[in-house]
Protein backbone atom coordinates (compact mmCIF):
# COMPACT_ATOMS: atom_id res chain seq x y z
CA UNK A 1 0.00 0.00 0.00
CA UNK A 2 2.79 2.43 0.49
CA UNK A 3 4.22 1.82 -2.42
CA UNK A 4 1.54 3.44 -5.01
CA UNK A 5 -0.25 0.64 -7.81
CA UNK A 6 1.13 -2.07 -5.45
CA UNK A 7 -1.40 -1.90 -2.93
CA UNK A 8 -4.23 -2.38 -6.02
CA UNK A 9 -4.60 -5.95 -4.01
CA UNK A 10 -4.93 -4.65 -0.22
CA UNK A 11 -7.17 -2.37 -2.13
CA UNK A 12 -9.38 -5.08 -3.46
CA UNK A 13 -9.46 -7.29 -0.43
CA UNK A 14 -10.64 -4.42 1.68
CA UNK A 15 -13.26 -3.83 -0.54
CA UNK A 16 -14.37 -7.35 -0.37
CA UNK A 17 -14.33 -7.40 3.55
CA UNK A 18 -17.23 -4.62 2.84
CA UNK A 19 -19.63 -7.66 0.96
CA UNK A 20 -21.61 -9.91 1.90
CA UNK A 21 -19.60 -13.55 0.58
CA UNK A 22 -20.77 -16.81 0.73
CA UNK A 23 -20.11 -18.37 4.20
CA UNK A 24 -17.40 -20.65 2.99
CA UNK A 25 -15.10 -17.68 1.42
CA UNK A 26 -12.56 -15.83 3.52
CA UNK A 27 -10.50 -12.94 2.02
CA UNK A 28 -7.27 -12.42 3.80
CA UNK A 29 -5.12 -9.33 2.90
CA UNK A 30 -1.67 -11.26 3.44
CA UNK A 31 0.62 -8.50 2.42
CA UNK A 32 4.07 -9.45 3.97
CA UNK A 33 2.50 -12.26 5.19
CA UNK A 34 1.69 -14.33 2.32
CA UNK A 35 5.11 -16.68 2.51
CA UNK A 36 4.32 -17.80 5.90
CA UNK A 37 0.29 -18.16 5.63
CA UNK A 38 1.06 -20.27 2.07
CA UNK A 39 4.03 -22.39 3.68
CA UNK A 40 1.45 -23.06 6.63
CA UNK A 41 -1.35 -24.44 4.09
CA UNK A 42 1.54 -26.19 2.63
CA UNK A 43 1.86 -28.09 5.73
CA UNK A 44 -1.35 -28.48 7.02
CA UNK A 45 -3.79 -31.16 6.51
CA UNK A 46 -6.98 -28.73 6.07
CA UNK A 47 -6.38 -26.54 3.22
CA UNK A 48 -8.97 -24.29 0.44
CA UNK A 49 -10.69 -26.26 -2.44
CA UNK A 50 -9.22 -22.69 -4.14
CA UNK A 51 -7.13 -19.70 -3.59
CA UNK A 52 -7.81 -16.43 -5.49
CA UNK A 53 -4.53 -13.93 -5.55
CA UNK A 54 -5.25 -10.54 -6.31
CA UNK A 55 -1.71 -8.69 -7.03
CA UNK A 56 -0.37 -5.65 -9.68
CA UNK A 57 1.98 -6.35 -12.08
CA UNK A 58 3.34 -4.61 -14.95
CA UNK A 59 2.73 -6.78 -17.90
CA UNK A 60 3.54 -3.82 -20.62
CA UNK A 61 -0.99 -3.67 -20.83
CA UNK A 62 -3.37 -1.05 -20.47
CA UNK A 63 -2.87 0.90 -16.82
CA UNK A 64 -5.89 -0.45 -15.01
CA UNK A 65 -6.50 -3.54 -17.09
CA UNK A 66 -7.40 -6.05 -14.77
CA UNK A 67 -6.70 -10.03 -16.13
CA UNK A 68 -6.01 -13.08 -15.34
CA UNK A 69 -2.43 -15.03 -15.57
CA UNK A 70 -1.18 -18.63 -15.05
CA UNK A 71 1.56 -19.30 -12.30
CA UNK A 72 4.11 -19.44 -14.75
CA UNK A 73 3.68 -16.09 -16.13
CA UNK A 74 3.92 -14.33 -13.00
CA UNK A 75 6.98 -11.89 -13.65
CA UNK A 76 10.37 -12.92 -11.86
CA UNK A 77 11.50 -9.33 -12.18
CA UNK A 78 10.31 -8.64 -8.68
CA UNK A 79 12.52 -11.43 -6.74
CA UNK A 80 13.42 -9.65 -3.93
CA UNK A 81 10.17 -8.06 -3.11
CA UNK A 82 7.60 -9.03 -0.30
CA UNK A 83 4.55 -9.39 -2.75
CA UNK A 84 3.69 -12.58 -4.93
CA UNK A 85 6.27 -12.06 -7.51
CA UNK A 86 8.53 -13.28 -5.51
CA UNK A 87 10.34 -16.79 -4.33
CA UNK A 88 9.33 -18.97 -2.63
CA UNK A 89 5.83 -17.13 -2.92
CA UNK A 90 5.06 -18.29 -6.16
CA UNK A 91 6.95 -21.96 -5.57
CA UNK A 92 4.12 -22.63 -2.53
CA UNK A 93 1.32 -21.46 -5.24
CA UNK A 94 2.82 -24.25 -7.51
CA UNK A 95 3.23 -26.51 -4.57
CA UNK A 96 -0.68 -25.66 -3.26
CA UNK A 97 -1.82 -26.43 -7.45
CA UNK A 98 0.35 -29.71 -8.11
CA UNK A 99 0.81 -31.62 -5.20
CA UNK A 100 -1.72 -30.39 -2.92
CA UNK A 101 -4.88 -30.37 -5.32
CA UNK A 102 -5.64 -26.15 -4.63
CA UNK A 103 -7.04 -24.74 -7.47
CA UNK A 104 -5.21 -21.59 -7.83
CA UNK A 105 -6.54 -18.19 -9.74
CA UNK A 106 -3.93 -15.48 -9.67
CA UNK A 107 -6.33 -12.26 -11.50
CA UNK A 108 -4.16 -9.13 -11.79
CA UNK A 109 -4.20 -5.42 -12.31
CA UNK A 110 -1.62 -3.66 -14.70
CA UNK A 111 0.19 -0.81 -12.77
CA UNK A 112 0.42 2.85 -13.95
CA UNK A 113 3.49 3.28 -12.28
CA UNK A 114 5.12 1.90 -9.00
CA UNK A 115 7.22 4.37 -7.63
CA UNK A 116 11.02 4.10 -6.36
CA UNK A 117 10.14 5.65 -2.63
CA UNK A 118 7.34 5.55 -0.63
CA UNK A 119 4.37 7.19 -2.19
CA UNK A 120 0.90 5.37 -0.77
CA UNK A 121 -2.15 5.88 -3.26
CA UNK A 122 -3.00 3.96 -6.68
CA UNK A 123 -2.78 5.31 -9.72
CA UNK A 124 -6.92 6.59 -11.62
CA UNK A 125 -6.63 3.58 -13.34
CA UNK A 126 -6.01 1.16 -10.90
CA UNK A 127 -8.96 2.86 -8.31
CA UNK A 128 -11.06 2.63 -11.41
CA UNK A 129 -10.43 -0.90 -12.06
CA UNK A 130 -11.03 -2.13 -8.19
CA UNK A 131 -14.49 -2.69 -8.37
CA UNK A 132 -14.04 -4.61 -11.51
CA UNK A 133 -11.70 -6.71 -9.66
CA UNK A 134 -13.75 -7.31 -6.91
CA UNK A 135 -16.94 -8.35 -9.24
CA UNK A 136 -14.72 -10.93 -11.09
CA UNK A 137 -13.93 -12.48 -7.50
CA UNK A 138 -17.39 -12.31 -6.30
CA UNK A 139 -17.83 -14.15 -9.41
CA UNK A 140 -15.65 -16.91 -8.57
CA UNK A 141 -16.88 -17.06 -5.27
CA UNK A 142 -20.11 -17.97 -6.54
CA UNK A 143 -18.69 -20.76 -8.89
CA UNK A 144 -17.57 -22.43 -5.38
CA UNK A 145 -20.67 -22.24 -3.58
CA UNK A 146 -22.30 -23.34 -6.83
CA UNK A 147 -20.10 -26.64 -7.31
CA UNK A 148 -20.52 -27.35 -3.47
CA UNK A 149 -24.38 -27.63 -3.57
Amino acid sequence: MLFGDDGFGSSVAERLQNCTLPKNVSVINAGTSVRGILFDLVINEKRPRKIIVIDAIDAKRRPGEIFRIDLEEIPKNKVDDFSIHGMPTSNLLRELRDFCNVEITVIVGQVAHIPEMVKPGLSDALIRSVPVAVEEVLKLCGEVVNRKS
